[in-house]
């Protein structure tokens, strides 16, 4: 049975559905829910403050402040007790507000003779979008049913932002979803692309927050629990085959699933007015809030695991999001807060970008896009929430910027530089099958990174001379379950077979750090970079690499393999892993089995420690491949996936060339093979400056092979030199300027 504040709520709530549906514009409406609030909640004052910008807040509607304030009346994030609101994301609630914590007194309202104060954010689904604010004479807290009234009145005016409800002539806002909107994220993988927007997870949009029978609500939203249960206890059942990890996982899901408490707060929402979406999504507010106060990694994960549920629910209560089928537009751009490996190659190469809200330089996705070739922007916040399934979108990967719905100005530059870059790759083909010698008469080798069997077509597109790196880890990355020796096997033999003769670089399985296995157990570590990864999980697991080595070996069947260790820091790492390949070829032969003819076994140099090794290192492995990514980033101590650090420090760093010029030195002491892998060997100025130092071989993603071999063609690297040579003599910090001003002079 309701009681008499529930009812009164619903009340309230029929009132501002009938506002919202009179034929009025957004001003009007906003003026009418205030005057409606106040007369409801017996207060002499309420306002609604909505964000005109990320850091501004403005007074777009007032029963009982001065009139003229409204549209004039600004105020910063946490500026005030309005502001200290939307700041936290928390109530206020206060008998005596000038007394209170962060009060800001604004004569131009007349707010100075209401003393009680009671303000909730309005956010939907953690996107603050303002703050409500009800004020009274009368010294006194609001009482709890107040507070809840308030709130449900919050979540009402978001689903109506969301739809629109307050644009139009005389407009308070600027329709959502119409407008241009401009993102910076950060790089992830270079290049340009235009196209129309594909929701990873598209919005759930709620027509209707206000409900006409709550007791038809209270039958739809049990109807769906016990449907989400269902479906929750089909997943807990298909995981006990599996990981007893993942068991306890799906069992942590379920208890969610079954929460009293968690139902009986959407019950009560609908019994004060919600419609059975609207409670769900009330609740899913509340808790992505309560995410963002929590520092505790399991909490945390928790609430995620109830925000995941939700999103579930209102699935099942609206019929939309990821099982509506929507069709994939003409390029498709995707569009997610963050993606899994094996979801993105569901995708398909047909994607002409990625966009994330989080992610990272060396998450999957990056490593999907970078063997796609496709431009790939992170941490581009707030842009799922924007961002419409179809919109248009132009992704410049160059310098992390996402333009959503551009304008014509946009629109012309933009297709200006991707006419620009087209031309470029014209030009790039016609010296594809030329040696990269350059003008003082070097051959640089140009090799391709690939770790997948879709990136092999490129080794003839790009003019790559072989494969400086085969990613092995992928296969493993995008599965449930370890793969068969066989089916790995199969896999490297059509690698080869695709390669044609040229030689392809394996590199053992690399993961630890951000490549963490579905169906291993996570490792808690403080500092996971630094921590049990690549050839450490390798050796510690010998079964789990002998069995990746007798794939690579029966897929050569007789003829050349080459095989690349990675992140040894010592030698005698090196030394084990070549002794567990060793006895992998002696159980092959003794099972009958051909074993390659020639065998070449490397190393990635990705730590300092190994640059120091003894000699009899460099003369031991068979070539060594320096891993730029890892390397810098040690080198510099700065976290590669840290934004606020890994751009502060420059590869063309005198110091960083001066200790790459070191390695080059020792190589060439003991006639050891080097070459330089990594997103810098297909930056065409690094590449110059890597040649000029005595690398001759680089390998990089096949998109870069024509910009570098093009640079490369036309450059004296003894000019090169002179330019590093001088710049360490004066003093200097980095290169780049310097080698920019000969470029441009030379030009």
């Amino acid at each position: 049975m309701a009681t008499g504040i529930e009812t009164e709520s619903r009340k309230l709530l029929g009132r501002l559905r009938d506002a919202m549906a009179q034929d009025s514009d957004g001003q009007a409406r906003l003026d009418k829910i205030v005057s409606l609030t106040a007369t409801s909640m017996r207060t002499e004052v309420c306002s609604i403050y909505l964000f005109r910008d990320e850091e501004t807040l403005e007074l777009c509607a007032t029963e009982g402040l001065k009139a003229e304030a409204v549209h004039e009346t600004r105020m910063r994030l946490g500026e005030g007790l309005v502001g200290r609101v939307a700041k936290l994301g928390k109530i206020v609630n206060t008998a005596d507000a000038p007394s209170a914590k962060g009060f800001r007194y604004m004569p131009e309202t007349g707010e100075e003779i209401f003393s009680s104060f009671l303000g909730v954010p309005i956010q939907r689904l953690g996107e603050p979008l303002g703050v409500l604010v009800v004020q009274s004479k009368e010294a006194r807290e609001f009482s709890e049913d107040e507070i809840y009234a308030l709130e449900v009145v919050a979540m009402v005016l978001a689903e109506m932002t969301e739809l629109g409800a307050f644009v139009g002539e005389g407009a308070a806002l600027s329709a959502r979803h119409t407008q241009p909107v401009m993102f910076r994220g950060g790089i992830a993988q270079e290049g340009a692309a235009e196209g129309s927007v594909y929701l990873h997870e598209p919005r759930v949009v709620i027509t209707d927050p206000i409900a006409d029978d709550p007791h038809r609500e209270m039958e739809r939203l049990s109807e769906a629990v016990d449907q989400l249960r269902v479906s929750v206890d089909s997943m807990l059942q298909n995981s006990k085959v599996g990981d007893p990890e993942q068991t306890k996982v799906m069992e942590a899901y379920r208890m969610f699933a079954n929460s009293r408490s968690w139902i009986r707060r959407m019950e009560e929402d609908i019994s004060r007015g919600l419609t059975a979406e609207a409670a769900v999504e009330k609740e899913q507010s509340a808790a992505r809030a309560r995410m963002a106060q929590v520092a505790d990694a399991y909490l945390r994960e928790r609430l995620t695991d109830l925000d995941d549920l939700s999103n579930r629910l209102l699935r099942i209560l609206t019929g939309q999001g990821k099982d509506t089928g929507a069709a994939m537009p003409d390029k498709p751009v995707l569009i997610a807060r963050n993606i899994g490996p094996g979801e993105l190659l569901d995708y398909g190469r047909d994607l002409k970008a990625i966009v994330l809200e989080e992610g990272s330089v060396g998450s999957h996705a990056a490593i999907v896009a970078r063997a796609w070739a496709i431009p790939l922007v992170i941490n581009a916040k707030g842009i799922t929430t924007e961002a419409l399934n179809g919109d248009q979108i132009m992704v410049d990967g160059e310098q992390g910027i996402v333009h959503l719905r551009p304008d014509d100005t946009v629109r012309s530059a933009f297709r200006d530089k991707m006419a620009m870059l087209t031309k470029a790759q014209e030009r790039y083909s016609s010296i594809r099958e030329r040696a990269a010698t350059t003008l003082n008469g070097d051959t640089i080798s140009l090799h391709m990174n690939a770790g997948l069997m879709a990136d092999l077509p490129s080794l003839n597109s790009s003019g790559a001379e072989g494969v400086g790196l085969f990613r092995t880890e992928l296969q493993f990355l995008v599965r449930n379950q370890m793969p068969s020796r066989t089916e790995l096997a199969s896999l490297y033999e059509r690698v080869l077979k695709s390669a044609n003769g040229k030689r392809v670089v394996f590199r053992t399985l690399d993961i630890g750090s951000d490549k963490v296995l579905p169906y291993m157990k996570p490792q808690e570590e403080p500092n996971p970079a630094l921590g049990w990864r690549a050839i450490r999980v390798g050796l510690d697991k010998p079964g789990m690499m002998r069995m990746q080595l007798q794939a690579l070996i029966r897929a050569a069947n007789g003829k050349p393999l080459t095989i690349m260790f990675p992140f040894i820091a010592q030698f005698d790492e090196f030394r084990a892993a070549r002794a567990e390949f060793e006895k992998a070829m002696a159980r092959e032969r003794k099972l009958g089995h051909i074993v390659p003819e020639d065998v070449e076994i490397g190393a990635m140099l990705e730590t300092p420690s190994i640059a120091f090794a003894p000699n009899a290192f460099f003369e031991e492995v068979d070539f060594l491949s320096i891993g730029g990514n890892d390397l810098k980033q040690f080198f510099f101590a700065a976290d590669r996936e840290n934004e606020r650090v890994r751009r502060r420090y420059d590869t063309l760093n005198v110091s960083f060339l001066s200790f790459i010029e070191q390695i080059v030195d020792r190589c060439n002491e003991t006639n050891t093979p080097l070459s330089f892998c990594g997103e810098d060997a297909g930056r065409p100025l690094e590449a110059v400056c890597f040649a000029a130092l005595g690398l001759q071989s680089l390998s990089m993603r096949p998109a870069s092979i024509g910009p570098v071999k093009s640079m490369l063609l036309k450059t004296d690297l003894n000019e090169v030199r002179d330019i590093i040579h001088t710049a360490r003599e004066n003093g200097e910090q980095s290169v780049r300027p310097a080698l920019k001003d000969w470029m441009a002079n030379r030009d």
